[in-house]
């Protein structure tokens, strides 16, 4: 398969897992949706490829609906890591590396820092065969209480060094604008979940107003996709008690009105559970 259909495979593999997490988390569904996921596809690399695509967001059901996380999802999870393992070393932060290798890097964190909270393991080492149906080997969860800091997840994804920075009004270079700042941290919204602690979730804390302006950006320039990640974040705060700049309620339903996909029904999902409205 040449690059471009691989990438493809793996985004049309990837919108199917939203979809099969949108409906675990508005209680549709069966269990083992991610696992399902990878049994049903004709093709099992791009299934676990998707896992690490859609990355934290499969455990959205978990955090956000009450579901327990299946055994047989807990393995498919691992072993998307163990076909398509993260660089041993984490990537440095911009400028002094690259970006997209340091945020898929975040993503990946987040994923292996829940996987090891629900299974139960410090370092979300997990096994990756299969039993006699064919379906990833299970493993008891029993650690479901806490956020995850630090180095949990360490063995399949080390927690990357930094955060997006934000500059102040005209004293940083054209990276460290609010534009390019909610950008950035729009692409780290799966990391926007309850049940994480990082160095990313400080900053957004820190600058809610470029937050807003971020989303309300997006949504002037029609970029649903982004305002709907970046409305994840401002959600998550709300969540959380703190103070903002604008309600982030009618800008999640507006979002919603306007439809858009798997990936953004699912952004758009996560944000009304965060902000505690029900599914219509």
């Amino acid at each position: 398969m040449s690059p471009d259909r691989s990438q493809a495979a793996y985004a049309a593999s990837a919108a199917d897992l939203a979809l099969r997490a949108l409906d675990a988390l508005q209680g549709a569904g069966g269990t083992a949706m991610v696992a399902d996921h990878v049994e049903r596809t004709d093709d099992p690399k791009a299934a676990l490829a998707a896992i690490r695509i859609v990355g934290a967001d499969v455990f959205a059901p978990c955090l956000l609906a009450g579901e327990g996380l299946h055994p047989a999802d807990a393995a498919a999870v691992a072993q998307s890591f163990a076909v398509f393992p993260p660089p041993v070393s984490t990537p440095a932060p911009p400028p002094a590396g690259a970006a997209e290798p340091w945020l898929a890097a975040w993503r990946d964190w987040g994923t292996a820092s829940l996987l090891a909270r629900f299974a139960g393991t410090e370092t979300g080492a997990m096994p990756v065969g299969t039993d006699a149906d064919g379906i990833p080997a299970a493993a008891e969860s029993t650690e479901r209480n806490g956020p995850v800091t630090a180095g949990v997840g360490g063995a399949l994804a080390p927690r990357p060094t930094g955060a997006p920075q934000l500059a102040e009004a005209g004293s940083g270079p054209a990276e460290t604008t609010w534009q390019t700042w909610s950008t950035r941290m729009g692409q780290l919204s799966p990391l926007a979940l309850p049940g994480l602690e990082s160095p990313v979730h400080a900053m957004a804390r820190a600058a809610p107003e470029a937050l807003a302006r971020g989303a309300t950006r997006a949504v002037l320039r029609r970029d649903f996709p982004t305002a709907a990640r970046v409305a994840r974040w401002l959600a998550l705060l709300a969540a959380e008690g703190e103070p903002l700049p604008l309600d982030p309620a009618p800008l999640v339903e507006h979002l919603r009105l306007h439809g858009g996909g798997p990936r953004l029904a699912l952004d758009v999902a996560i944000a009304r559970r965060l902000l505690t409205v029900e599914d219509a």
